[in-house]
């Protein structure tokens, strides 16, 4: 069995959830059980799909869940969009959040394709 502790790409996810959940904070209190609840579920989905995927037997059941995790990471970028357009986050931070988003997007793509390369 997998560490997920020991994953970069878990390691990074992380610190995107911890962004969210602060980033969120400053939204408007009408928009708890709408955009700030969809951003922090699909932060943690990121990482909770990670996770369970360790658990798994097959790097084929295995990769299942980081493309999951990966559509999480799409989400969230997506939501992020839509914080902006609203003017529920700044530029600045909005372009911090989507390079992280970008670069994480980045490493699960590379890890699951070297994944595929060890064999199913």
């Amino acid at each position: 069995m997998r560490d997920y502790r020991e994953l970069d790409v878990w390691k990074i996810g992380r610190d995107i959830n911890m962004d969210v959940y602060r980033l969120t904070l400053e939204f408007p209190k009408s928009e708890i059980y709408a955009l700030v609840n969809q951003m922090r579920r699909a932060s943690i989905s990121v990482i909770s799909n990670i996770c369970e995927g360790c658990a798994c037997d097959s790097n084929k059941e295995f990769i299942r869940y980081l493309r999951i995790s990966m559509g999480s990471v799409k989400e969230l970028e997506c939501q992020f969009y839509a914080a902006l357009d609203v003017g529920y986050i700044k530029e600045e931070k909005f372009d911090l959040i989507m390079k992280k988003l970008d670069g994480l997007g980045r490493k699960l793509w590379a890890y699951i394709k070297y994944l595929k390369e060890q064999g199913i």
